[in-house]
């Protein structure tokens, strides 16, 4: 009898937050979408994680498309995740 191995996962890749700040009019649907990536403090400062985890994919992909001037994207980084 022989023994086929488990397949060897993939590893992470990691994801990329981009947001173009001479784009971005401070209109914070970013914030409601995914409030735990996205957070405006002061007078419209922007605060965001550039590699944020996996985990957050799904927010994030939803802040890309609220954004109402298209100022974020989202990349998927090839390569190593370490």
């Amino acid at each position: 009898m022989t023994h086929v191995a488990d397949p060897i996962p993939d590893p992470p890749v990691p994801l990329r937050v981009v947001v173009d700040l001479n784009r971005c009019q401070g209109y914070a649907q970013c914030c409601y979408a995914a409030p735990g990536a996205f957070a405006v403090r002061g007078h419209e400062i922007l605060f965001y994680d550039p590699a944020p985890p996996r985990a957050r994919r799904g927010e994030i992909e939803r802040a890309v498309q609220a954004c109402p001037v298209r100022a974020i994207s989202l990349q998927v980084e090839p390569g190593d995740a370490s």
